[in-house]
């Protein structure tokens, strides 16, 4: 890790996140020539994807960890760097915000919260190892091409049960419902919006999921039934990692994702928040649209950094 040496520095913005969106805000404002600072820790969902086919640019794919590397390669062209670390408090006071970290204290005008979700959900055996390779899946919108006529698994949400099946089904013929709980979260006319799209609906609760010698899902139900599929959307799920807006007042939503007006702004002034962590579609190239609208926002309202007349 690169320590933090504490500094009477204020920056003009605190990055706080280094997947796609944080780093993307990052390449806009050092190419606006802010001093920012961009505090990492390691864990972006961007390094799970094996592959994405639908961000801009990439006619063959490109694997998240690549884009990744990619995007950090970038941002130190414009000498920007991003500290490993974990932000544990963030306050504002003095007319700045404070942050702590393992490496020390930084202050900065403005933060930029790029903090994404975390997944919760029932047990998968190997999960990273299925997510690797392309067995598990978590976004409909992000692969559904690329699992076109498989035999495809899906588990009921507690917010919308049928409707990822729905999604599924119109890219692949066999698809399969999976109850979560006993309490049955499909009402009857669920029921029929599935017969009709000839999406069969288990309802014994799915109990576990293994992976067979092939790293396909295997399907356990607590009837004691297995069911073998290709590839399985869990719908896991998941919480926003907001702490350190909320504990400033920062509006939530569901899933303590963060509101935002439309310059990514939350409710407390000079904390904005882009990517999976604000309300909004959870997909790569808007965490990097929302970091393009934050950046010049941020750049637009802080103090003019007026360039040097040549010597």
């Amino acid at each position: 890790m690169i320590p933090y040496i504490p500094s009477p520095v204020i920056h003009d913005t605190l990055i706080i996140g280094g997947g796609p969106g944080g780093l993307t805000a990052a390449i806009y404002l050092r190419r606006f020539r802010r001093n920012v600072i961009l505090v990492d820790k390691g864990n972006s969902r961007l390094g799970w994807i094996p592959v994405t086919h639908n961000y801009p640019g990439f006619p063959d794919g490109i694997h998240g960890q690549e884009l990744l590397d990619k995007l950090r390669a970038q941002l130190k062209r414009y000498d920007g760097d991003v500290i490993a670390g974990e932000v544990t408090r963030l306050v504002h006071e003095d007319g700045c915000f404070v942050a702590a970290y393992d490496g020390g204290e930084i202050r900065a005008r403005t933060v930029l919260l790029a903090t994404g979700i975390a997944d919760t959900g029932m047990p998968i055996e190997n999960f990273l190892d299925a997510v690797a390779c392309g067995a598990v899946r978590l976004c409909p919108v992000c692969d559904g091409f690329d699992v076109l006529d498989q035999k495809i698994a899906v588990v009921t949400s507690a917010t919308n049960p049928v409707g990822h099946a729905l999604f599924m089904r119109t890219f692949s013929a066999d698809v399969t419902l999976f109850e979560r709980t006993r309490d049955a979260l499909v009402d009857p006319a669920d029921r029929e919006r599935l017969t009709s799209a000839g999406i069969r609906y288990l309802t014994s609760p799915l109990r576990g999921v293994t992976m067979s010698e092939r790293m396909t899902p295997v399907m356990h139900t607590e009837d004691g039934e297995s069911y073998q599929c290709d590839v399985l959307y869990p719908m896991l799920g998941e919480a926003a990692r907001s702490d350190l807006a909320a504990a400033l007042g920062a509006h939530t939503s569901a899933c303590m994702e963060l509101r935002v007006d439309a310059h990514q702004q939350t409710s407390v002034e000079g904390l904005y928040a882009i990517g999976d962590v604000a309300q909004g579609l959870n997909q790569i190239s808007v965490a990097a649209g929302q970091a393009a609208i934050a950046a010049t926002r941020i750049h637009s309202v802080l103090p003019y950094h007026f360039r040097d007349r040549p010597a």
